[in-house]
This record gives structure tokens, C-alpha cells and sequence, in this order.
């Protein structure tokens, strides 16, 4: 990633992040539909786009991969069997982010929803 795009820090260390990057992909993929804030969900689509990518190859190297990423057997085993097979006509866009209107409770975070297409 160059300098100039910088990833959305939450305010937290580099290793605190990839922790909540793997809890909200591994929740996603079991649950198929979240709500998370905005930012979250705008940052978490590309990191499980790409684990659905690697779940359409579906090799043995590809599977490790999904595997470090999530850290969860049943979340690999469920991309790999059910949701990778859903999109192996489409090119890309596997997720979709709902804007909600409601605001949280005590700021003015925006909430949303990212979900499979």
C-alpha cells in the first residue's frame, strides 16, 4: 500500500487491528450479515473479498491462506463449501454495505450492515 493510502487506524496498534479485521471476517462469514460501523465495514470489505477469492480457487495453499487469515476452522470450512461456491460466476463485489440510519447510542458514529451479495 503506498504512503498516500493509508488504512483507517481505529485507533488502535497494527496488531490490535488485524485482531478485529479477523474477528468481523470470521463473524461475517458464519453469520453471513453483520452490523458494525461504518468505517469498519468499508474497511473489512476487501480483506473477505479476498478470502471468498481464495475460497473460489480453492486449492490447498489457498485454504492455508484463509486459514491464517481467520484463525477459525469452521469459518474456512464454511467459505470453502458454502459461500465460495455461490460466486464462481462472478467476478468480484461478494459484499454489500446497507447504511443505517439510526446513529449510536452516546456519538455520532454511523452504523451500517455488510452482508453477502
Amino acid at each position: 500500500m503506498s504512503q498516500r493510502a493509508q488504512p483507517r487506524s481505529f485507533n488502535r496498534r497494527q496488531s490490535q487491528r488485524r485482531a478485529l479485521l479477523r474477528s468481523l471476517a470470521r463473524s461475517l462469514v458464519l453469520h453471513e450479515r453483520i452490523s458494525t460501523t461504518e468505517a469498519k465495514a468499508k474497511e473489512l470489505r476487501p480483506f473477505v473479498e479476498r478470502l471468498v477469492t481464495y475460497g473460489k480457487k480453492g486449492t490447498v495453499a489457498t485454504r492455508r491462506l484463509a486459514s491464517a487469515r481467520l484463525g477459525d476452522d469452521e469459518a474456512v470450512a464454511k467459505l470453502f463449501k458454502t459461500i465460495a461456491p455461490r460466486y464462481a460466476k462472478r467476478a468480484g463485489g461478494y459484499t454489500r454495505i446497507v447504511k443505517r440510519t439510526k446513529r449510536g447510542a452516546s456519538d455520532a458514529r454511523k452504523l451500517a450492515y455488510i452482508a453477502f451479495v
